[in-house]
């Protein structure tokens, strides 16, 4: 019983050990690379102007960009909106083909949503690297407790 307590104690404690350094590299990691973006909160987001590097700053940043693309596109998301819309000349009426219906172009508005889209997957997976890494930092410290109790117990047996 004592040697396998002790056995199990180290187990833990090594565990522990490999998933607190884990932990804490992937929350390094991820700070430095997201800082060295220097990207800086708009005035109009929930943080306002500061360096985003933290879950929250990710957070404010991914909702004002949605905010953003929502207010350009009247509301629309890219479902809503159609492929291509009809071209309009400069004084905004709508320019006819040989066969007299509306000449069609890409609907660049729709676009946008390609874009945003691809930088708010990017911050929030950044939100997601922050909480697994501490999520792993937990259990780590959980783990080197074990190892340590456990030890303990072997000492009474």
């Amino acid at each position: 019983m004592k040697n396998l307590l002790k056995v199990s104690a180290a187990f833990a404690f090594i565990a522990g050990l490999i998933m607190v350094i884990g932990g804490a590299w992937g929350i390094s990691f991820t700070h430095k690379n997201i800082a060295q973006e220097k990207i800086t909160t708009p005035e109009d987001s929930e943080i306002p102007g500061v360096l985003v590097s933290g879950p929250m700053t990710l957070k404010a940043q991914a909702d004002i960009i949605r905010e953003h693309t929502l207010k350009t596109t009247g509301g629309k998301t890219y479902a809503e909106m159609p492929r291509t819309i009809d071209k309009v000349d400069a004084a905004g009426k709508v320019v006819l083909g040989a066969d007299g219906k509306a000449v069609q172009v890409p609907n660049t508005t729709r676009d946008m949503w390609v874009t945003a889209t691809a930088l708010t997957t990017a911050l929030n997976l950044g939100i997601l690297t922050y909480v697994f890494s501490g999520l792993f930092l937990l259990l780590g410290l959980i783990s080197f407790w074990t190892g340590v109790v456990l030890y303990a117990l072997s000492k009474k047996y």
